[in-house]
């Protein structure tokens, strides 16, 4: 099999001698395996353990693309097709429920992961250093706790949206928020040095992580990382308003916060919304025009989008 792309989620597995269980579904369409997979990662809970996008190898039996999802307690099948059939409005084979010894699976699915180019950003694995154009443009992310490794359609969607904005205009006062692993502060700060850039969590444990990025891509001196919920840390407001914001969380809390943000930009302004179905993305787009913006691009991968919008 050919690797396509493989995310992971949650602590490095123990090995204690437990079985793990494996969901897989066999796909047609590489677009929807895409948005599946975001889906178990992102919008349902409890999430995988690990994940792997698999390309088949083309036999009879089976479809083209595999998903395998490893659970410690494993999801009851036909809900879980249900539900996502639900939230990504399309049809969904039954899935089969596999067991599967105790490995290090996290681990494995990091191996899996191939480097990632998005405009003039590469992110890499330490095990594709070697394969990676080396320059400002390469980020190092290791596959692991904390989300955002640029093989998901959010991320990925996010820096083609800083390449694009970076390489149009100047920013000053930038903040991400919902870090994750910090990579898209890192993309910001390779792509405009001079700006003084803010990453915050509502994890605590994703603010270590980014923070250690932040520490291995040499980028301490610009990047702040805080653990924070919401706007309204004093960190946060300290600031004053920001120039860009990025905001790669889930459409619930992108609607909720749509008023802080709008407050916590300036006008004129640029804000970067992902973390959305494309289904999702009108429903966005009317909460923040009430609240001032207005669209400036809108990027579409594998089912997911990526909004940008500047204040009026």
């Amino acid at each position: 099999m050919k690797s396509d792309s493989a995310e992971n989620s949650g602590d490095v597995l123990p090995h204690s001698g437990a079985v793990m269980s494996a969901i897989v579904f066999e796909l047609g369409d590489r677009d929807l395996a895409r948005t599946v997979a975001g889906a178990l990662q992102n919008l349902i809970d409890p999430p995988p353990e690990a994940l792997s996008v698999f390309e088949a190898d083309g036999s009879e039996t089976s479809g083209p693309w595999r998903i395998t999802a490893y659970y410690h307690v494993a999801p009851e099948l036909e809900g879980l097709r249900q539900t996502l059939q639900q939230i990504v409005d399309a049809e969904i084979p039954t899935p089969r429920l596999d067991a599967v010894p105790d490995l290090n699976w996290v681990a494995l699915s990091q191996a899996a992961l191939p480097a990632v180019r998005a405009g003039r950003f590469w992110i890499f694995g330490a095990h594709d250093r070697h394969k990676v154009p080396q320059g400002p443009g390469a980020i190092l992310i290791e596959a692991g706790e904390a989300f955002g490794t640029a093989h998901h359609a959010t991320t990925y969607g996010c820096l083609l949206a800083i390449d694009r904005l970076t390489r149009a205009q100047r920013f000053r006062d930038v903040l991400d928020l919902g870090c994750g692993t910090g990579v898209l502060a890192i993309a910001v700060a390779r792509a405009q040095p001079q700006a003084h850039i803010l990453a915050s969590d509502i994890d605590a444990s994703s603010v270590d992580v980014a923070r250690g990025n932040i520490a291995i891509n040499r980028s301490g001196g610009r990047i702040r990382a805080v653990c924070a919920e919401g706007l309204e840390h004093r960190a946060l407001r300290g600031r004053g308003r920001y120039d860009l914001l990025i905001a790669n969380i889930l459409a619930a809390p992108l609607i909720l916060l749509a008023k802080d943000i709008a407050r916590s930009v300036r006008q004129g302004g640029v804000v970067v919304l992902s973390g959305l179905l494309t289904p999702q993305a009108h429903e966005i787009v009317a909460n923040y025009r009430a609240a001032g913006f207005m669209v400036q691009d809108h990027i579409r991968f594998a089912g997911w989008s990526t909004l940008v919008l500047r204040r009026r």
